[in-house]
């Protein structure tokens, strides 16, 4: 274990000192590891069952900077898109890994998950929060406006409530200290400190750019949305909700990536979504920090990092394992 952290801590410093601070870069947790985001690459670190790092990194797609996807409002739904298919990917991967199941997740398998996860949060989180706002103003005579409020507010009481159920589970404390790791990790990278796990450990894990605090921006923003399109059947509601949904997605990102660039206005708005973050994150032990800092500096430079971890490249991955020795 020691000198993995020679190892990783070498490698993180030359990537600190070798990259700006400006260039930015994101991340999620998976199971037993992270995920990050590199200026052009991608980069996955698990921790196999028998201690060691699994690394790999992929060239990410161009398309999110051509066309019509760059222009604002637009490119929040797209990265979402990009970040739901390649965090499926990077799921099944670490399930792969980290659990030591020898069958692969097929493609087939894979749309039949993401079509489940679909139907369950719109079950969840759209139809749920509407039939009782609709109970609701049949039983008390409420207005469009407090209609549309009420709605929102039981959808996030719904979130935050599943959020902290699911929390409670083992596996899933886990995962959340990984993400608490990731967000260590790339508050220490953006403040140019040593990247060395012992460091890396006093950062805070809450984190300006997190998808925790978009899911909450984007339930206060579809309140706004949704109320200015007036009242109607359930149908057209359900409907009108559907089709909008890129259009909220899009303010969203918008709206957090001001507010994550800003020191003053920004640091206020947002303080209520980062606060649910102290849900989605855990305090997180060095042998997982190591893990997010593998995977940050073979996002940053994944020939460098591959040289530096004896790996083997195939077409544009790069598949590494850094050895416990």
């Amino acid at each position: 274990m020691k000198n993995i952290r020679i190892a990783l801590r070498r490698m993180t410093i030359s990537a600190a000192l070798g990259v700006p601070k400006r260039i930015p870069v994101g991340g999620q947790a998976v199971i037993e590891g992270v995920l990050m985001k590199g200026p052009e690459h991608w980069g996955l670190a698990v921790r196999e069952p028998g201690g060691s790092i699994w690394l790999t990194a992929w060239l990410g797609s161009g398309w999110l900077k051509r066309g019509i996807w760059k222009y604002p409002v637009i490119r929040g739904f797209a990265t979402m898109v990009e970040m739901m298919r390649i965090g499926m990917r990077a799921l099944s991967l670490s399930a792969e890994i980290s659990l030591g199941e020898e069958d692969n997740i097929t493609p087939l398998e894979m749309a039949g998950a993401i079509a489940v996860a679909i139907f369950a949060v719109a079950g969840l989180f759209v139809a749920l929060p509407m039939l009782v706002s609709e109970y609701l103003t049949s039983l008390l005579g409420l207005a469009h406006l407090t209609k549309n409020i009420a709605e929102g507010i039981l959808r996030g009481i719904i979130f935050v409530g599943y959020v902290a159920m699911i929390g409670l589970w083992k596996d899933i404390q886990q995962v959340f200290a990984y993400h608490g790791a990731e967000h260590k990790t790339i508050n220490a990278y953006e403040n140019e400190a040593e990247l060395a796990p012992e460091n890396v450990a006093k950062f805070s894990r809450i984190h300006r750019r997190c998808g925790t605090s978009f899911l909450l921006v984007v339930i206060l923003v579809s309140i706004i949305v949704f109320s200015a399109i007036g009242g109607g059947s359930l149908l057209w509601r359900i409907g009108s909700r559907v089709l909008l949904l890129p259009l909220v997605i899009g303010i969203s990102y918008e709206f957090i990536k001001g507010a994550s660039n800003s020191d003053t206005w920004g640091r206020y708005c947002i303080m209520p979504a980062l606060s649910l973050q102290y849900i989605t994150t855990r305090e997180s032990r060095i042998d997982q920090i190591e893990v997010a800092l593998a995977a940050l500096d073979l996002a940053l430079h994944p020939d460098t990092a591959a040289e530096n971890t004896q790996s083997e490249a195939v077409g544009n991955n790069i598949e590494a394992v850094v050895k416990q020795l």
